[in-house]
């Protein structure tokens, strides 16, 4: 299948699939004219990626997990690595929500002391 084609049927972009594969998550064979030409287990592997990113982790997170992208990803028990980068990447999600709700709080107050009202 060409890239327009996975990009519909795993619901991203082919721009996403192109950094996809210059991150070296994915591959695909080139056609005579020069299209990118994906096979069907590039669906699993695509949606496994999509699986994690929406997950929080990044892409080289997702680097970890490369034995099993072409398998049932939230099905496998994750390895020892894999559950590392889950933590850290977890850690620097919940420094970022209490950084966020840090300054959340000190716009809601300043508000609150210049208006007077509640937010």
């Amino acid at each position: 299948m060409r890239i327009g084609e996975l990009a519909r049927e795993t619901g991203t972009t082919a721009r996403a699939l192109r950094h996809y594969e210059q991150a070296g998550l994915i591959s695909c064979e080139r056609a005579s004219n020069g299209y990118r030409v994906y096979d069907e287990r590039a669906l699993v592997r695509v949606r496994n990626i999509r699986y994690l990113l929406a997950a929080g982790l990044t892409l080289d997170d997702v680097r970890v997990f490369l034995p099993c992208l072409d398998g049932d990803v939230a099905a496998v028990p994750p390895s020892t690595k894999g559950l590392r980068v889950a933590r850290e990447r977890l850690a620097v999600l919940n420094e970022r929500i209490a950084a966020q709700t840090k300054a959340r709080d000190r716009l809601e107050a300043a508000l609150r002391e210049t208006t007077g009202d509640r937010i």
